[in-house]
């Protein structure tokens, strides 16, 4: 690819990447807030239940006790046989006890049996879901392995992921089976960002939340590229690792130069020299603030005002 090439899918990217820094500016969405509030009423299992559960139902993904179904507007179906795990027993903490954190935290005296179930066990109101990709990549899910295949990354397919989509181990992709065909393309991007920023030994690693705000931002405009719907996919994921606009803008650099080259072989018919630049769905809102003047003001903005809990996490 020559200079105007790469220039022409470097102002795609740029493009894109406005979108998501003002999704970002506004803050976490209100499907993820709602799905944030249902998923925190689901508990943080010790890894001995997570063994008892995943022995007696290794299809299971959300489990709660028959009380907490009800509240989240579902009902056990009837003959439905419940997972048995263990529950911790607790007694109210001595009041005159000096250890005050042992007071009102109050005491373990051991465990007892209690029975949950999977929601797969359940009918009713839906979860709220997490926001996902949507639209019809037609034949550039094949493409983008293909470029894959060719910086030598293999592609697989493993079920035993879950509860990730993607998995990204430096040279190997693996994917969750049987995903909607918008979000495998977004979450094999996502992968692929990985593969090409984040599996050089030689570099100082990256903090977590920086590694997936760079990956989905290139999922982001690699899907937004190819005409996907993003909705507030990428925004929402990002504010899970707690990344904001500010963690975007650091990275700016790394994003677009990993974007255009991505493009650059995905889309040769839109960065060609004698081409003009497109990009299917892009961002025409008065509001976009360039990047180049969110960079000048990036140290005024504050750091993420609302972290999320470390256990709520979605691994691509």
């Amino acid at each position: 690819m020559n200079g105007n090439s790469s220039d022409k899918a470097r102002k795609i990217a740029k493009e894109s990447l406005d979108k998501l820094a003002n999704d970002l500016e506004a803050g976490k969405s209100e499907a993820l807030k709602q799905y944030l509030a249902t998923m925190s009423r689901f508990h943080r299992y010790s890894w001995n239940n997570v063994l008892l559960i995943s022995s007696q139902n290794p299809q299971a993904t959300h489990v709660a006790g028959f009380h907490a179904w009800h509240d989240l507007g579902r009902s056990v179906r009837k003959g439905e046989k419940g997972i048995m795990i263990l529950a911790p027993m607790v007694v109210k903490g001595d009041q005159q006890d000096p250890d005050k954190e042992l007071k009102a935290r109050g005491r373990l005296v051991g465990f007892r049996t209690a029975y949950v179930f999977d929601i797969a066990q359940t009918d009713g109101r839906p979860l709220p879901a997490f926001a996902q990709t949507t639209g019809d990549p037609k034949e550039y899910t094949d493409e983008l392995k293909r470029i894959a295949t060719a910086r030598g990354v293999a592609i697989e397919y493993d079920a035993s992921i879950a509860p990730a989509l993607g998995m990204s181990s430096g040279g190997r992709i693996r994917l969750m089976p049987d995903l909607p065909k918008a979000e495998e393309f977004a979450v094999l991007a996502h992968e692929l960002a990985h593969e090409a920023m984040h599996h050089d030994k030689s570099v100082e690693r990256l903090p977590k939340v920086v590694r997936e705000t760079q990956a989905e931002a290139v999922a982001f405009v690699v899907s937004h590229a190819v005409g996907l719907e993003t909705n507030h996919a990428a925004a929402d994921y990002i504010a899970l690792y707690n990344g904001d606009k500010k963690t975007l803008i650091e990275s700016l650099a790394k994003i677009q130069e990993t974007s255009a080259k991505i493009l650059e072989e995905l889309l040769p018919e839109h960065t060609r020299a004698d081409g003009q630049s497109h990009t299917p769905s892009s961002p025409s809102s008065p509001s976009a603030t360039p990047l180049q003047d969110l960079a000048s003001v990036s140290s005024d903005l504050p750091a993420h005002p609302d972290p999320l809990p470390e256990q709520i996490s979605l691994d691509r």
